[in-house]
């Protein structure tokens, strides 16, 4: 601007403002953005995700537990995490499983306990982070095992009678003719009670299957206990046996939400198992009472040899006998109290047996009665 003739002053203007522009407007310096680990963002949303989840589920950093849900927490403890998965688990399969490249899945037998069953998954999620899943398959292999038992139980107790009734069959048709009168109607005799047996054990099998089909399904129609308990208690004891039947109940209705059938059935049995194996020569006592806590209870007591302490918790399992001899003659199926107690756990009630050596057994039925009939009554 000198050069060409502007005046200095104007040219020393131009050239101030120039300079304050510049330095007015300037952008600002920006500020850098604080460095985050993406993985760790990624473990944090992850933790968020999988934490409430009702299966256990564990993050691994390649075999470091990195994260662990609320569910795997309380499966295998706190203090896992951190800690190398395989020290965590202790179990040869999930060890195998932890040592592959590849992900899969295997079963760890008694990871929580001794019969425990899990079935456990493992995944990669990239090539340094692995999810593990755990899913409770114990349930499923009580059932299995449960099943398998019953059947082989089932088969054996149906294999003793039917083997019985052919070989005396047999017996009889190689003889023919020239069979023996006498020894024809012992084994004729013998052939009956079996299949009599056999009758009793397919019945048993039946109703076994019926009430466990409806377990779940509470009954809706009301019942009064009274009668019902003294018509089930007579046939429970049979023409032969009803001199030594004594019946107690209240006088005053009491009236349950039940399966008519069901609970007579009850009582038939706890009545006929209170004769079998009571003493031949006392009576068998059947009381009805309004209990506590608006509780029906029905008890059938007998004055027999009684039964050891460490039977008592074992007494209503499938096919369980304290002396199988003596009630595989007394026509017993072993089925009689597991029956009684699913019926009993249908009608959302209790069983109670109470047993002492030489004194006898006590077997009391809980019931809770409806409300109208304790509201009446009150």
């Amino acid at each position: 601007m000198l050069i060409a003739g502007t005046d200095f002053w104007i040219a020393f203007a131009v050239t101030a403002i120039w300079i304050g522009s510049i330095l007015l407007f300037r952008p600002a310096p920006q500020t850098a953005a604080p460095q985050v680990d993406g993985m760790q963002l990624t473990r944090d949303g992850m933790r968020e995700l999988i934490e409430h989840s009702g299966m256990p589920l564990l993050l691994l950093d390649d075999s470091r537990i990195v994260i662990a849900n609320a569910e795997a927490r309380e499966v295998l403890g706190k203090h896992i995490l951190g800690q190398d998965a395989r020290v965590a688990f202790r179990h040869p399969a999930a060890v195998d499983l932890l040592g592959r490249r590849e992900g899969g899945s295997v079963t760890v037998q008694g990871l929580t306990g001794p019969r425990s069953s899990w079935q456990m998954t493992r995944q990669p999620i990239d090539g340094r982070y692995w999810l593990v899943e755990l899913i409770n398959r114990t349930a499923e292999a009580d059932i299995s095992r449960a099943h398998t038992d019953f059947v082989a139980n089932a088969s054996h107790e149906l294999r003793t009678p039917l083997a019985s009734i052919i070989g005396y069959v047999e017996t009889l048709a190689e003889e023919g003719d020239k069979a023996d009168p006498q020894m024809a109607a012992r084994f004729l005799d013998t052939v009956l009670r079996e299949a009599k047996r056999l009758q009793s054990l397919v019945s048993d099998l039946m109703s076994l299957s019926r009430v466990e089909a409806e377990k779940h399904d509470q009954p809706r129609e009301t019942v009064e206990l009274g009668a019902l308990v003294e018509r089930a208690a007579r046939d429970g004891a049979g023409p032969e046996r009803i001199e030594r039947l004594v019946i107690a109940r209240d006088s005053a209705p009491i009236t349950v939400r039940g399966d008519s059938e069901q609970l007579e059935q009850v009582v038939r049995n706890l009545v006929d198992n209170a004769f079998k194996y009571g003493d031949p020569k006392q009576s068998v006592e059947v009381g009805l009472a309004r209990g506590e806590r608006d509780m029906a209870a029905i008890e059938v007591r007998d004055h027999g040899e009684g039964i050891a302490a460490e039977h008592l918790p074992h007494l209503t399992r499938r096919f369980y006998r304290t002396d199988p001899g003596r009630s595989r003659a007394a026509g017993g199926t072993g089925l009689g109290l597991a029956i009684v107690k699913h019926i009993v756990e249908r009608h959302r009630g209790r069983l109670d047996i109470a047993s002492r050596q030489g004194e006898g057994t006590t077997v009391t039925v809980r019931l809770p009665i409806v409300v109208a009939d304790a509201e009446s009554l009150s």
